[in-house]
């Protein structure tokens, strides 16, 4: 509807002002240069063109200037308003330079054509005057684009200013209840965590047998801290907060280790200084690999690998557990979320069972491309 609106509303003001010049042209005297037809056309044309002074306006400035000297060559002695709307349009397109320069040459070719056809024979002082009054106009028109411009630039930095004030807040807000959801969190596994590990350290110096239920939940207290731990770290991970990198990534492995898992780290090649993007997408890729081994793979162990080449950073992250050779992956939320970060980088990567049994996530990322 909107478009449609703005259709007829400019075909409205070409229509009106094709009218306009008409009605002016017929109703004055003008010398016989025998091309009536060919001024009408002119008037009319000059008109009508403005129905596209908003998606052309370069060509509706140019027609309608050409309209003008035509129909003021063929002895109509009417005002160019046509043009004076097309230099409206095009100032508050932008098109200042553009403008100024077509009008100069207006401001030249109108009086040359007004004398071919035998008008503003009454003088120089009136050819002064109207020549002073046409400038004049010129400039009206240009001024009142260029203030409307200028009011729709602010407008729109306004609106984009409260958007990102908007954004803010709402970061900030995610982050609160991140942290007041954390602390809550926590505080109630802990103590969970604790009485289980209490339970199983008494159990122990009895020498009696500790039940699997009560390591179970010991376990699963360890684990929910520490995702509870990533997840905020990971709201907090901005500009504001030190990038985890490669320089982080054996802390993961060695966490791995700690439960129970045979992990191990290979970094090969020269290091180098990489965009902080890739350092993070390089450990959370790690990260996300080996806590999807600690939940889903019932593996013994898994192998990082990390090659560092003068133009790519290739990760391997692989494990001995239960999938098998030929299945197809369930993309989870984890998966989707490596995709996505590989990908922004224009990076490339896979994930899939190997062949000798377990699975591997496989990720290359250029560290030459201009982030």
């Amino acid at each position: 509807m909107g478009t449609l609106r703005i259709g007829v509303t400019d075909w409205t003001v070409a229509v009106g002002a094709a009218a306009v010049l008409l009605v002016t042209g017929l109703s004055e005297q003008r010398p016989d240069t025998g091309l009536d037809l060919l001024g009408c056309a002119l008037l009319a044309a000059g008109g009508v063109t403005l129905a596209a002074r908003r998606r052309a306006p370069l060509v509706v400035l140019s027609v309608t200037g050409l309209c003008a000297v035509g129909y003021q060559a063929a002895g109509y002695d009417v005002p160019a308003v046509a043009y004076l709307v097309a230099v409206y349009a095009a100032v508050r397109a932008g098109h200042r330079m553009f403008t100024v320069v077509a009008s100069l040459i207006m401001m030249a070719a109108l009086p040359l054509a007004a004398l071919a056809s035998g008008l503003h024979d009454t003088g120089e002082a009136f050819a002064q005057a109207r020549g002073a009054l046409e400038l004049a106009w010129l400039i009206a028109a240009g001024a009142a684009g260029e203030a409307l411009r200028q009011a729709e630039r602010r407008a729109d930095e306004a609106e984009r200013t409260r958007e990102e004030a908007a954004r803010h807040r709402a970061a900030e807000e995610r982050l609160h209840i991140a942290r007041e959801l954390h602390d809550s969190l926590t505080h109630q596994i802990s103590i969970v965590k604790v009485q289980a590990e209490v339970a199983v350290h008494v159990a122990r110096k009895r020498g009696e047998r500790v039940p699997e239920a009560l390591l179970a939940i010991q376990e699963a207290g360890r684990e929910a801290t520490r995702e509870l731990r990533a997840t905020l770290e990971a709201l907090r991970d901005d500009d504001t907060a030190p990038p985890r990198g490669l320089d982080h990534v054996p802390e993961l492995v060695e966490r791995a280790r700690s439960l129970g898992l045979d992990a191990t780290l290979t970094i090969e090649g020269p290091r180098r200084d990489m965009p902080t993007a890739v350092e993070r997408t390089v450990y959370r890729i790690v990260q996300e690999s080996l806590t999807n081994i600690a939940r889903h793979a019932d593996a013994a162990a898994a192998s990082v690998r990390i090659d560092c080449r003068p133009d790519t950073l290739a990760i391997r992250v692989a494990d001995d557990g239960r999938a098998a050779p030929g299945a197809v992956p369930v993309p989870g939320a984890g998966l989707l979320g490596m995709r996505e970060r590989v990908a922004a980088l224009g990076g490339r990567m896979s994930a899939e069972p190997r062949r000798e049994g377990g699975f591997v996530v496989r990720a290359e990322l250029p560290v030459d491309r201009p982030l």
